[in-house]
């Protein structure tokens, strides 16, 4: 990575409102275990001590995963007189105070799940009104994450969630020790016809946060109850494509959480069970197994702790894989990876094996870069060397082959490249050999490949040497060859998902009948927010 490339990753911290203690509290995603997709309600204590037990007899805790974390239905259905919330003595006989202590003992860290409204979603006592109190009580017990839910809130608007998660990041950062804080207010914005308030959300809370659930659940056994006809890989696929929208948000210290690994879900292949953990580690997502660990079988075992893919789900750049191609079977990511390594992942969405190259200008390495390079299959540890392209053979159906390409010599110097997609839409953005730019469903062709250079153009793979140009106010956005000193052609990009004219101050425009125009920047409308190769960068 280029030093102003690690320049523009540390004024990105800066520019998202991070504080200081987001980064100490939470450098990596997290990672560990969350009772409810297995139990729901039914957690107590012994649960979680086997669990503890299991997890480090298995491996678990050695490779990484280092947490425990109630949810939902822990406490009794009343507060105490002083209006402290009060564990259920049944369900934990020596009290929430040892079992933290039980935890930290064999080196574990306790978690605990409450909600910002007057009660949780399975109806127990929520926390508005009481904030101060249960933060002090939480802290007073030992625990040391909080998973805030967002169920019957006093009303539904995005002003009231983000005043009340505001108010609990400043009693939450007014601890002795703050509790990492997961937020889920996101989850209840997504999916509306209009995305706005979606967005706003993911706006803030990074900066009240250190993770945030974006959207669904994964799958669990009532889930077809609102969601009819649904079966495991959707659930994975579902969540992974709200993830792959939001992009631009995360950095070290702030994660975006797709939910859970329910590794044991009967409805689920091993391919789509390793998929599901190669598609998380490739977004360094929080990796929360939410399963009965001592019943999870030896390769299951096997794939969790894969140290090659923890080690990229856990590299210091925090960043997110972005989507390099989408062609409706085939999905490719990369990203960066602290040493100037680059990981290449490729997702079969097909029903059947097959086969599917990647050439290097695709994962951004100029073509005139003919030296040798290692890669590494972190599903076999097998190395090889490449020059020019990688190939993931065999994949299976719904199977995901994750490689990590080194240079021999030097860091690799990478040109982001990859899809500029409408995230309300999901349409890409599309050039042509006469100039006209269009939004159109992916394909993975040239034409919707594109780079995004540190100088601010944008180009399209199908001519490197043609830039997107700015022709003013909802006249045609089109590709014309590039001229270093022609300022409709540098282009700026911010969290807020705009591609702005630096020229004109205009947003790149999803227009009618798939125009591409540049219109007025409006508030994080539909027409306007878009994801780029890399992330975030701030031109």
């Amino acid at each position: 990575m280029s030093p102003l490339r690690t320049a523009l990753l540390v004024l990105l911290v800066a520019y998202s409102g991070a504080s200081d203690a987001a980064q100490v509290l939470l450098p990596r995603p997290p990672m560990g275990y969350n009772d409810w997709s297995v139990t729901f309600c039914a957690l107590n204590e012994t649960l979680f001590t086997k669990t503890a037990e299991a997890m480090i007899s298995l491996g678990l805790q050695k490779a990484g995963y280092n947490r425990l974390n109630l949810d939902d239905c822990w406490p009794l259905g009343e507060r105490a007189a002083n209006g402290s919330l009060q564990w259920d003595p049944e369900k934990f006989p020596h009290g929430l105070p040892w079992l933290a202590k039980y935890m930290n003992d064999r080196g574990f860290s306790l978690g605990i799940y409450s909600d910002a409204g007057n009660k949780t979603c399975g109806g127990y006592p929520g926390s508005f009104g009481y904030e101060e109190i249960d933060a002090a009580t939480f802290s007073s017990w030992g625990i040391d994450y909080l998973k805030l839910d967002g169920c019957n809130m006093p009303d539904t608007s995005e002003t009231t969630y983000q005043k009340v998660y505001g108010h609990w990041h400043e009693v939450l950062n007014k601890l002795p020790q703050p509790l990492i804080f997961s937020e889920s207010a996101p989850a209840y914005f997504a999916e509306a016809d209009n995305l706005s308030d979606w967005y706003s959300v993911m706006d803030w809370v990074p900066q009240y946060g250190q993770l945030a659930r974006h959207s669904r659940d994964t799958l669990v056994w009532n889930s077809t109850l609102y969601w009819p006809d649904i079966t495991g890989w959707d659930s994975i696929m579902f969540n992974y494509g709200q993830e792959v929208r939001l992009a631009r948000y995360q950095r070290p210290g702030y994660y975006n959480d797709p939910d859970f690994l329910n590794v044991d879900h009967a409805n689920y292949t091993i391919h789509e069970k390793r998929s599901h953990f190669a598609l998380w580690s490739s977004l360094s997502a929080p990796l929360i197994i939410s399963a009965y660990i001592p019943a999870l079988t030896p390769e299951e075992v096997g794939y969790l702790t894969n140290l090659d893919l923890i080690a990229v789900d856990q590299d210091p750049l925090g960043l997110q894989a972005t989507l390099v191609s989408q062609d409706g079977t085939w999905d490719v990511l990369t990203k960066d990876l602290a040493g100037g390594d680059r990981l290449i992942t490729v997702l079969n969405r097909g029903n059947w094996s097959a086969s599917h190259t990647v050439p290097f200008s695709r994962i951004g390495i100029s073509s005139s870069h003919t030296v040798p390079y290692r890669l590494k299959d972190l599903w076999s540890g097998q190395f090889s060397h490449v020059s020019n392209e990688i190939t993931a053979t065999d994949v299976p159906p719904h199977g995901t082959a994750v490689f990590r390409l080194s240079s021999l010599n030097t860091p690799i110097e990478i040109i982001p490249t990859g899809m500029i997609f409408n995230t309300y839409s999901l349409n890409c953005l599309t050039s042509s050999a006469k100039g006209s730019t269009s939004w159109a469903p992916c394909d993975a062709g040239d034409a919707q490949v594109w780079q995004t250079p540190e100088d601010g153009t944008v180009r399209s793979l199908l001519d490197t040497s043609k830039c997107l140009t700015d022709s003013g106010a909802h006249a045609p956005v089109y590709i014309s060859s590039c001229d270093r000193h022609n300022p409709q052609q540098v282009w700026k990009y911010s969290v807020t998902g705009n591609l702005r004219s630096s020229l004109s101050g205009l947003c790149l425009t999803e227009g009618i009948y798939n125009a591409t125009t540049s219109t007025k920047c409006g508030w994080e409308t539909n027409a306007q927010v878009i994801a780029l190769p890399g992330g975030i960068k701030l031109w």
